[in-house]
């Protein structure tokens, strides 16, 4: 029975569902030649209309099967009725089987908090790099993300027609992550994964501190902790306060279930009570590995500009 299951794995197992349904979104609204573009706060700031619909269809969704839960989404959107083919109530029974962590077998709807960003490297996804947009859902205990969400909606699009479309990614913290297969960098390697859209001269020093024998520019924070667990990326830097509780939640929980690191540029973790600051503004660093050498290379300027919460 449902009941017998505990409640973060019904979340997850639910969260799953949504988060396939939110790329089929995505990718009709692609389809439809329509993108319906606003600006929020600047050029590099965008939301469309699969931002829009997805964060009603995860949202409306979840608080339907989970009312008690508190759910943070990153678009500001009036209050309206949901219309029913934007509603997911199903789950992923695979999901269900796995047995859930003993520090979070008994945990109560109203202990757990989500954080969505209904499309992570919008801007990017506006200029038809596709494979740099995620579909991010986050879960969140006593401040701690501690199981997340990705969909890739365009997983696999430059392999053409042939191609099965998207995949979903997800993990819990003492379960592990699954959905991709996990891989390193060569041995010796330095490579840096850093924004393509949002640099500056912070970020820059703070790369080139790495000392890095290539450095990645792409759009996301999903799509960056993708290549981390997937062995394109070390490290991903980002030395600037542009990056909010929604976009690292869902993506710090998998990278933290394969054993890798996600904190501020002082080292310090965030945390993801319902009550915090949207922003990160002391910045992102997150590795899958040897998280100590790099935090030793943040240049002091780049710390003494960044101020830790």
């Amino acid at each position: 029975m449902m009941s017998d299951i505990a409640v973060l794995m019904r979340l997850v197992a639910s969260a799953y569902t949504v988060a396939e349904k939110a790329g089929t979104i995505v990718r009709k609204v692609v389809q439809s030649g329509e993108l319906g573009i606003v600006e929020k706060t600047g050029a590099n700031d965008l939301q469309t209309l699969a931002d829009r619909l997805v964060q009603k269809s995860i949202c409306a969704s979840l608080s339907k099967s989970f009312p008690k839960v508190t759910i943070i989404g990153e678009e500001e959107l009036p209050d309206e009725d949901v219309e029913e083919e934007l509603l997911e109530n199903g789950y992923n029974s695979l999901i269900l089987q796995e047995s859930c962590p003993d520090q979070y077998a008994s945990l109560k709807e109203e202990e757990l908090v989500v954080w969505v960003d209904p499309l992570d490297g919008t801007k990017e996804y506006t200029e038809g790099l596709l494979d740099h947009a995620t579909v991010l859902i986050g879960i969140a205990y006593g401040g701690t993300a501690i199981a997340g969400v990705i969909n890739q909606p365009f997983y696999n699009y430059q392999m053409g027609t042939v191609a099965s479309l998207g995949r979903t990614i997800w993990g819990v913290l003492g379960l592990g992550a699954f959905g991709f297969q996990l891989q390193e960098v060569p041995d010796g390697k330095r490579i840096i994964t850093t924004t393509r859209s949002h640099s500056s001269k912070l970020v820059i020093d703070a790369v080139q501190a790495m000392e890095p024998h290539d450095v990645i520019r792409v759009g996301g924070a999903g799509n960056k902790i993708i290549q981390l667990v997937e062995g394109k990326a070390s490290a991903y830097v980002f030395a600037s306060p542009g990056c909010k509780k929604w976009d690292t939640c869902a993506p710090e929980a998998i990278l933290h279930a394969v054993g890798g690191k996600l904190t501020d540029m002082h080292g310090n973790a965030y945390r993801y009570d319902a009550n915090v600051k949207h922003i990160n503004s002391a910045g992102v660093l997150a590795t899958l590995r040897n998280h100590e050498y790099y935090s030793s290379r943040v240049p002091q300027s780049v710390l003494q500009a960044l101020p830790s919460d």
